[in-house]
């Protein structure tokens, strides 16, 4: 391990969500409970592939010394937008950029760009770029949620498919594993036969990979970050802002760290912090947001009333579960034919963890007290949800290599689970020994055999830039103190704390929305009062 600030623990002076944090970085206190710039550089690409006729404005040629790096082959070639379920509301084209820079003059990667104007008749001139979270997501099936929530509003939003991702190419889509998890709602959670089959998946989708050329070793948050560092140069963008959520937080401080040049401002949400990410990290962020729901539900008199003690109950039905695994037959949650499905304690844990569109974080209280009273309806019919994975759209690859590179190395299996007893005493080993999320990556990365990158990149990111942190405080992913402890190292910052909201906070909160477009319009000075007066919705009480 090289530079990194902390381990897989919080150390005891860690500041819970809702806390100040000392240090000069802004920190909002909640209570418990060149858009011209840009359009015409890619209008003065798009001239003979649009058929259109015009000159471009002197403004949108790229600066002196804005090109790609010498030897590194980057380029924007205008073209179609991908086909989305929801069109493209804007211009599109690719770029292309060498798949290891080591090796500048080998193979190259195309990533889908797409430029969407703001929505402003009198825009700012610099514009938004989005980072996906993942790793392995896809970056357009975001376009939505970023519109809905304004990110357009004021400035034009640029979007690009990270490398190894849908409507990048290659994409390192693994459908032996979508096809493998598919499967496996209805297998014990954390038996080693389960994690055998995982590996068995992996593996084959590793050898394909491989021998259809690609370098596993060149789809890692490094080579990610110079991208969006050549997208900027190769339209001739002066400066622009980052916003990223999840992973994308984790590529972001990466790159205002790799490539500062030309960023006003770097938003993220949901912190993944490069520095301290890891197997064990994720039991920490585990134990933050489910113990904020019911904090929550405690502080509510009518949740307090119905669903009392309900870390108990939680500890309860994990051991249960776990000693005695549930097998049902079950609807999706969106209807069809009934499924298989295993419930047991690594299930259910796992379902909580998830980001709130299984199990929603209101009906977590009612979902654990039915099961309690032997009722698992909700949790089954949300297991049920992965037998029906959209096969070939998520990129597995790119997840692999960069967790096998970037987050497992370093800590052992005993590690994982020690950081699990301490998040959760009284819980079974064969449900702590597996991080949420990520079971079995240990045995997975022996197949996957990429390089060990820790060195590089568990690195805190120091910066003068502004940059507005964003948490939720039921985030079970990346849990909410996170985004404080970024802030450390970045003096400029303005850490939000918004309770009640689950993981990528923006899109699900309007004041959160509000907060981010008032940052990108004062950066230094963003206006955070909206957030004093959100409140976690009411829980669902059942009968």
């Amino acid at each position: 391990m090289a530079e990194h600030d902390i381990g897989p623990g919080r150390p005891p002076s860690f500041p819970r969500a809702g806390t100040p944090v000392r240090s000069r970085a802004r920190h909002i206190r909640l209570p418990l409970s060149g858009r011209a710039r840009t359009r015409a550089a890619l209008l003065a690409a798009c001239l003979g592939v649009l058929g259109a006729a015009g000159t471009v404005p002197s403004s949108a040629q790229p600066s002196p010394g804005s090109g790609p790096p010498p030897g590194h082959r980057a380029r924007f070639v205008p073209g179609p937008c991908p086909q989305t379920p929801e069109p493209v509301p804007g211009h599109c084209g690719v770029l292309e950029v060498p798949e290891n820079r080591e090796h500048p003059t080998g193979r190259t990667v195309r990533l889908a760009v797409a430029i969407i104007p703001a929505a402003s008749q009198r825009p700012a001139g610099d514009p938004v770029v989005f980072m996906e979270g993942g790793p392995g997501g896809d970056a357009f099936g975001a376009i939505p949620f970023l519109l809905d929530s304004g990110v357009n509003r004021d400035r034009d939003l640029i979007v690009m498919a990270q490398r190894g991702t849908l409507h990048a190419q290659p994409n390192l889509a693994c459908p032996e594993i979508d096809r493998f998890n598919a499967t496996a709602v209805g297998l014990p959670y954390d038996a080693p036969s389960t994690g055998r089959g995982l590996v068995r998946a992996a593996k084959a989708c590793r050898d394909r990979l491989t021998a259809e050329g690609n370098d596993l070793t060149a789809y890692n948050t490094t080579e990610n970050a110079a991208d969006f560092a050549a997208l900027r140069t190769a339209l001739g963008i002066q400066r622009w802002n980052v916003y990223g959520y999840s992973y994308g937080t984790d590529l972001g401080l990466t790159y205002l760290r790799r490539h500062p040049q030309g960023v006003r401002s770097l938003a993220i949400d949901s912190v993944v912090p490069p520095q301290t990410v890891s197997l064990p990290w994720a039991w920490d962020s585990a134990q933050e947001g489910i113990n904020a729901i019911f904090a929550a539900c405690e502080a509510q008199p009518a949740c307090a009333a119905r669903y009392p003690h309900l870390s108990r109950t939680l500890t309860e039905q994990v051991r249960r579960l776990e000693a005695h695994p549930l097998t049902l037959t079950v609807p999706p949650p969106g209807g069809g034919t009934p499924v298989k499905v295993v419930l047991d304690g690594g299930a259910l844990v796992n379902l909580l963890v998830a980001d709130g569109r299984l199990v929603p974080a209101a009906d977590v209280p009612a979902a654990l007290h039915e099961l309690a009273e032997g009722n698992p309806e909700r949790f089954a019919r949300a297991q049920a949800a992965g037998a029906t994975p959209a096969i070939g759209e998520f990129a597995h690859g790119l997840t692999h290599s960069v967790a096998c590179a970037e987050w497992v190395p370093g800590y052992s299996k005993r590690d994982v689970l020690e950081a699990g007893r301490r998040a959760f005493p009284g819980w079974p080993d064969s449900v702590l020994a597996h991080a949420p999320q990520l079971p079995f990556e240990h045995d997975l990365c022996r197949v996957w055999n990429v390089p060990d990158r820790t060195p590089v990149q568990r690195v805190a990111t120091r910066s003068n830039v502004p940059a507005l942190i964003i948490t939720g405080t039921f985030d079970a992913k990346t849990g909410a103190s996170w985004g404080p402890f970024a802030g450390r190292t970045l003096p400029r910052s303005t850490a939000v704390v918004v309770p009640g909201i689950t993981h990528w906070v923006v899109p699900q909160n309007p004041c959160a929305a509000s907060v981010l477009l008032s940052f990108l319009a004062r950066p230094n000075a963003p206006d955070t009062g909206c957030v004093a007066g959100v409140r976690p919705k009411p829980f669902t009480i059942v009968p």
